[in-house]
């Protein structure tokens, strides 16, 4: 088993002097608007005094919830206030907020185009009587502010062509796969094709099949035929995984991940997360899920911490403004990069485990290789505890509005102890710099948590092919362990001392069983007693398996070593965790 991890940067960056790869920019600029706008704004989420008839409640879906008619849902255009919609706003914005880039609903499901589509009369400005064209407007303002445009178009579900997909087909009947091929030739590939043609420079298309192709209506080969059409026309354009094709396609650029769902472990290729401010993707005046501002900064750097972008959304109403609600939490973000965000932009993640720390994340910066620590929790004891980096820093820096601030730090093997102010710098996110004369990854120690102590639990471990289970609100992780199964763990102790040990378990035997800890060859033993359920909630008859602690003596450390750990037990058992600490 390899025990250190190393990466140099010569060889981390060395990608930096070749040819970029033209989903770079994503990588590169990891924050994004999304803005659902259209005709279903003008509804904000309610129809003839009743609410969405299902309990997402994405207000953009109320045509096909609420089953509304093709002509009385054309009125609502009426609803539409031209004297005050002004999309540079949105992108001004964007921009106050750090975001790179736009991505604006071009035809969502309800088949309504934003533009003056030449293909059929069902398009927001006919509709509308006015001679506004929205996307012509917004693509000047991106341009105008160095925002990169990007489009969505919804090619599998339309619910105004005849022949377009509509999940009620499901009950009335399919359309042919001939009839849905006129759908695609006489509207999708000719509106991609005006998209893709009459506003300059795209950096992106963003279609929404959250399902494989295969599991649709779509055939491979009109995919093919879309995909090739964007690389002739804007061969920089870059496609999402939601075309319906996996991201090992050749036509795929990034992987986009299910609606607010976040990264669970680092890759080397690009994804993104689409967001929402609240919980609709458009306007609903009925909203009150609004996510906190310090959520949407932990949502942001998580996905960074992983190799991740994020792309937040913002449902406007038909008079083009934005809730305050969004305003506000997207210019307190702003405020954030403007100071912080070299820790964001042009960082990518670090392989290490992505739940290691209980303060924060890590990213890396990609020109000049440092470490940034982003602390959700301040420590009380003034000792940020940070487990992975091998090699010993330069200088660690707190990031602060006034500017950089060194402070102090000792680095016992894989494990720093850093010397924070009393006063945390952001009442968000605070951020700190390690600077390194190369990069050196321990991937494998068990974190030191934010107290002192380690958690060696099932998502630490060194062994492979053990059942583990989730927490499920209840129960907390845990592994169903065999007689047979030999979990282990490395941990460094990064003080000389006197170190308990205790486990936690449930034992449903029905009797006492025996378990064994190995430390570094010691072996540490313990009868366990069988134990049942506890009560979740009172008079509900609401029982889950209960997990105690089961003290197992203390061990000795002379000096500051790496330890390797094993457990044991005679019977089959649900395992918790080893938790070591420092008398």
């Amino acid at each position: 088993m390899k025990k250190i991890l190393a990466l140099s940067l010569l060889l981390l960056f060395v990608t930096l002097g070749m040819a970029q790869k033209k989903e770079q920019w994503l990588e590169d600029d990891r924050f994004g608007m999304f803005i659902h706008w259209g005709l279903y704004s003008a509804t904000e989420g309610i129809w003839k005094g009743e609410r969405l008839r299902h309990p997402n409640n994405y207000a953009e879906w109320i045509r096909y919830r609420n089953r509304i008619g093709e002509a009385e849902y054309g009125e609502l255009a009426k609803r539409f206030d031209w004297e005050r919609i002004n999309p540079e706003e949105w992108v001004l914005l964007a921009k106050k907020a750090g975001m790179k880039y736009i991505i604006i609903t071009s035809k969502h499901h309800d088949g309504v185009a934003l533009w003056d589509t030449k293909v059929g009369t069902y398009s927001l400005p006919k509709l509308s009587g006015t001679n506004r064209d929205v996307i012509k407007e917004i693509a000047e303002a991106c341009k105008k502010h160095d925002i990169k445009l990007c489009f969505y178009y919804s090619h599998w579900i339309d619910w105004q062509h005849p022949y377009g997909w509509s999940h009620n087909q499901e009950v009335t009947g399919r359309v042919s796969d001939a009839q849905y091929d006129q759908y695609w030739q006489e509207k999708v590939i000719p509106q991609v094709r005006e998209l893709l043609t009459n506003y300059g420079d795209i950096a992106m298309m963003w279609f929404d099949m959250w399902i494989p192709y295969q599991q649709s209506i779509i055939k491979k080969e009109q995919l093919d035929q879309l995909a090739n059409m964007i690389h002739e026309l804007q061969p920089n354009c870059l496609i999402n995984s939601r075309l319906g094709l996996p991201i090992q396609n050749e036509h795929v650029d990034f992987e986009t991940l299910g609606d607010n769902q976040f990264g669970a472990a680092y890759t080397d290729y690009v994804w993104e997360t689409p967001g929402t401010i609240a919980h609709s993707w458009g306007y609903n005046a009925l909203e009150n899920e609004w996510k906190s501002t310090n959520q949407l900064f932990q949502s942001l750097i998580n996905n960074v911490s992983l190799n991740g972008s994020y792309t937040l959304n913002i449902g406007p109403r038909a008079d083009g403004t934005v809730p305050y609600e969004g305003v506000q939490r997207l210019e307190e973000m702003g405020k954030w990069l403007k100071t912080y965000g070299e820790a964001v932009y042009e960082n990518n993640g670090l392989p290490i485990r992505f739940s290691q720390h209980d303060w924060g994340k890590m990213t890396l910066n990609k020109k000049d290789g440092a470490v940034y620590l982003h602390v959700y929790n301040w420590p009380l004891d003034k000792t940020l505890r940070v487990t992975g980096l091998a090699s010993k820093p330069k200088k660690i820096e707190v990031l602060t509005p006034g500017g950089k601030q060194e402070v102090k730090f000792e680095q016992h093997g894989p494990i720093l102890h850093v010397h924070v102010p009393t006063e945390q710098p952001d009442p968000y996110v605070s951020v700190l710099k390690v600077t390194l004369p190369e990069l050196k990854l321990d991937s494998e120690t068990v974190a030191e948590s934010s107290f002192g102590g380690f958690a060696l639990n099932a998502k630490n471990n060194l062994t492979k092919d053990l059942v583990f289970k989730a927490f499920d609100g209840t129960k907390p992780d845990h592994f169903e362990l065999k007689s047979t199964d030999r979990p282990q763990w490395k941990v460094f102790i990064p003080e000389a001392g006197t170190y308990t040990i205790a486990t936690s378990m449930h034992n449903g035997t029905g009797k006492t069983i025996a378990i064994d800890l190995i430390i570094d060859g010691k072996t540490y033993a313990a009868q366990v007693a069988p134990n049942g359920k506890v009560t979740v909630e009172p008079n509900e008859n609401w029982y889950v398996e209960e997990f105690l602690d089961v003290p197992m003596g203390s061990f000795e450390v002379e000096k500051p070593k790496s330890l390797q750990v094993e457990f044991r037990s005679s019977a089959p058992i649900l395992f918790n965790r080893i938790w070591l600490e420092k008398k």
